[in-house]
């Protein structure tokens, strides 16, 4: 049996990037059951609306929807159950200080396999306004078209 090297995406949370301004990122591993870790095989999940929280010294996601294991039994798992994080002792101080000013959040950013073990990417976030919003889409279509009209000029030649 090979074992699994690489990363593998099981899901990303792109609303995420237009809707925060994301200032920092970690990686963390997370304890899941049996039955999550086969639902995550299977490429299903949902980071839409979860989000993170320190609590006694440890890191918990909250709402994040991996579903029920098809071929599972009663030992299923539920489907935003919380699930803890697996963060190293000096990495949660840095959460706890960079989290505890006002309008600083944590969100999940990506969860992947990493060389086979679950990962989860968090990321420290502040909201962007609607302003913010407007110039970022401002930008992208001016590079957009930057690179339309660098690539027409080309193809003249």
């Amino acid at each position: 049996m090979s074992r699994d090297t690489g990363r593998k995406l099981i899901a990303q949370n792109k609303r995420a990037r237009y809707d925060y301004q994301i200032e920092d990122t970690w990686e963390a591993g997370m304890v899941l059951m049996g039955t999550e870790v086969k639902a995550l095989r299977a490429g299903r999940a949902s980071l839409a609306e979860g989000y993170a929280h320190v609590m006694d010294g440890e890191v918990w996601l909250e709402n994040i929807h991996i579903p029920e294991y098809t071929q599972g039994t009663w030992t299923n798992h539920a489907p935003r159950r919380r699930r803890k994080l697996l963060l190293h002792r000096k990495e949660i101080q840095k959460i706890i200080a960079k989290s505890s000013e006002p309008g600083w959040t944590l969100i999940p950013l990506a969860l992947y396999f990493k060389d086979g073990k679950a990962k989860v990417e968090i990321g420290l976030a502040r909201g962007k306004k609607a302003y913010d919003k407007r110039q970022a889409i401002a930008q992208r279509e001016a590079d957009r078209e930057m690179r339309k009209a660098a690539a027409a000029r080309f193809r003249r030649r």
